[in-house]
């Protein structure tokens, strides 16, 4: 038999897409909403370390990073970049564009897809900036939540396996930690299994907390295994809780579709056990990923079989292409914790994925140690663990090799951070070719220590908030867009009142005003002073609609993004003739949009228009932007009418007795 040697190319592949659209120009400044929080009283009675993880510098906002929620729901076809690792048994296709995502994994032998291959590419707002969709494999890493990277390129390049084939690094700079990272991914030759190396750096000279979960779409028509008797089990009514292992509450909920609603079962895999999940059909096969010990946690979330659950499976792909279930593995035991990385420190660890085939009548029997060990045994013969950690120890000495041939480039920010600090990343190497317009005010900075005035009326480009750039704020001459990006590195610090005093010195000289009233309009509402706070965005949307200059991406994206916010707390202070006022100057291809639908309801429930706003549910819309776990559709409904919710609005992810 010829075997055919592990090869890394490039490809493309023909997707319906939606397009991402522009970032929202504003800048993040509201705290982080994200559901998977506990408060201190959830935390009572939980393992030590899990607690104290729990409690570990958990996210409070997402800057630097801006917020993807441009898209729309019309989809084309659309050519994507792929870089292909290939030997004669496997086939991995890769997506750099999008956070480096494993979109397919195919076995040759048997001409199965392992993971549950999305047949669209739709974004939603599932991650902690926005955009993220559904498929595959995602490498998620910052905070608790689905990475910011979703939808953004990575670097990526050939490199040496440690076999003498070839291997794909993909890398980029992680911002909300501000740290470098990267995922090696080898297929030796004749291998079943794609090994994955991942490393995590801290450069700096403190601790940092990192976050990491590999997450892996599956369908949903599979049971799930793994080495563990009891889970954490965590709802979206709020929660953190032991269960059994299988059967909850009656109901065995290794079985995606048999829970009602969407939930998380993070196994409470013990100390010494071996590192597994698999996902297996009614005849026993499918995929299974393992990896060394760093990886310690493994999790099964559902989106359940309820009517909201349906309706975001729906949402994210196909209606009739099947539902999925994400079997994870992580750095914690559960995803609402943060794990401490040293001073100048790394975590490295090794992934294993690939085919898995068991004896059905185990694997969906009863008795559940009976179908883990079948699975255990089958993952044994087909990849001890030894040749796991063998092969582990045969990357890392390749972790710091220097990539070969260029695939795709990521951002400039890695190469911003090298250049201030002269960071030393063997492996990782981030190029000053890879700086742009996004990076050359603080280029100028870094230089001159000075931040330059735009050349035109513009609205401003993203700010940096780590302290060694706030520090250079602090001492760069007091300019209007200096004190702007000053006030938001302030604020993100959590030194409030001083960001105020920033940007109020920044108003007195400033050419363009609207982007500094907006930031103390947000911190008169987080202050409660929402008479104030209205007064602001009204001022503020005023002066946009002078200043703005055409109709383009940027200029409409800005109207958007404050004529929303403005909307909203003008009708929190009854102030409805001014929120008409904003709607009524918002683009008409604005108006149009399903969220701003939403807010076109929201604005005649506030003027007393109810029939008017069930019209609008009545003729139909969609808002694209609908987060995780947002119940605004079914409150507006309710509203306006006491007619049951239809299933074309019902996202709820929790039962209706606990909201």
């Amino acid at each position: 038999m010829v075997i055919v040697t592990t090869t890394v190319r490039r490809d493309v592949l023909t997707l319906p897409a939606a397009p991402l659209g522009p970032e929202n120009p504003l800048p993040p400044l509201r705290p982080l909403r994200e559901v998977h929080t506990l408060d201190e009283r959830g935390r009572e009675g939980l393992p030590r370390d899990m607690a104290r993880q729990l409690g570990y510098e958990p996210l409070r906002g997402i800057l630097p990073t801006r917020v993807l929620d441009g898209y729309g729901r019309e989809r084309t076809d659309t050519t994507l970049d792929t870089l292909v690792i290939e030997n004669d048994r496997l086939r991995a296709t890769v997506l750099p564009g999008f956070g480096g995502r494993v979109h397919s994994l195919f076995h040759k032998p048997t001409g199965r897809e392992l993971l549950y291959r999305n047949p669209v590419l739709q974004p939603a707002a599932f991650a902690l900036n926005g955009a993220w969709f559904s498929g595959g494999i995602e490498w998620n890493i910052g905070a608790t939540g689905h990475t910011t990277l979703s939808c953004a390129p990575l670097h990526a390049a050939r490199v040496t396996a440690p076999d003498g084939g070839e291997m794909l690094r993909l890398w980029e700079w992680e911002r909300l930690r501000d740290v470098p990272f990267q995922v090696d991914l080898w297929l030796p030759e004749g291998s079943d299994f794609l090994h994955v190396g991942v490393r995590i750096r801290n450069p700096h000279e403190k601790a940092v907390p990192v976050y990491w979960w590999s997450n892996i779409a599956v369908p949903q028509e599979r049971r799930v295994l793994a080495p563990a008797d009891e889970a954490w089990h965590f709802g979206y009514a709020g929660g953190l809780r032991r269960v059994p292992v299988p059967e909850t509450d009656g109901v065995d909920r290794t079985y995606p579709p048999r829970s009602e609603y969407a939930a998380d079962y993070f196994y409470d895999v013990p100390d010494r056990a071996r590192r597994w999940i698999a996902a297996l059909d009614d005849e026993g096969h499918g995929l299974v990923q393992t990896s060394t010990d760093r990886l310690r946690g493994r999790k099964l979330f559902v989106w359940g079989s309820g009517a909201g659950g349906r309706r975001w499976q729906e949402w994210l792909t196909e209606p009739s292409t099947g539902g999925y279930a994400e079997i994870q593995a992580g750095l914690a035991r559960t995803q609402l914790e943060h794990v401490r990385l040293d001073a100048e420190g790394e975590f490295t660890w090794l992934e294993s994925y690939g085919p898995l085939s068991a004896e059905p009548g185990l694997v969906h029997g009863s008795d559940w140690r009976a179908a883990r060990e079948e699975a255990q045994a089958r993952l044994a013969d087909a990849l001890p663990r030894g040749a796991v950690e063998e092969a582990y120890d045969a990357w890392l000495p390749c972790a710091d090799t220097e990539p070969g041939e260029v695939l795709a480039t990521g951002s400039g920010w890695g190469a911003l951070e090298v250049l201030r600090a002269d960071h030393k990343l063997p492996g990782t190497p981030f190029a000053e070719s890879t700086l742009g317009p996004e990076q050359e005010p603080w280029l100028e900075l870094l230089h001159s220590g000075a931040v330059p005035e735009p050349r035109r009326v513009a609205p401003p480009g993203p700010t940096l908030v780590a302290p060694h750039w706030r520090d250079m704020l602090e001492t760069a001459p007091a300019r209007p867009v200096a004190e702007y990006h000053l006030g938001v590195a302030q604020w993100h610090a959590g030194d409030l009142a001083q960001a105020v005093r920033s940007w109020e010195r920044g108003l007195e000289l400033a050419p363009s005003r609207w982007p500094l009233l907006r930031c103390l309009a947000v911190a008169d509402q987080e202050s409660g002073h929402i008479e104030r706070a209205a007064d602001r965005y009204a001022e503020a949307f005023d002066d946009l609609c002078q200043e703005r200059r055409d109709d383009g991406a940027l200029w409409t994206a800005a109207s958007a993004a404050l004529g929303r916010e403005a909307i909203g707390v003008l009708l929190a202070a009854g102030r409805q003739p001014v929120a008409r006022g904003v709607w009524d100057r918002l683009h008409a291809s604005t108006r149009t949009e399903g969220r701003f639908r939403l807010v076109e309801i929201q604005l005649l429930i506030a003027e007393g228009e109810k029939a008017a706003a069930r019209a609008i549910f009545d003729e139909g819309f969609e808002v694209a932007d609908l987060r995780e776990g947002a119940e605004v559709l079914g409150e507006l409904w309710r509203a306006v009418t006491d007619d049951e919710l239809p299933a074309r609005y019902d996202y709820r992810m929790r039962a209706a007795s606990e909201e």
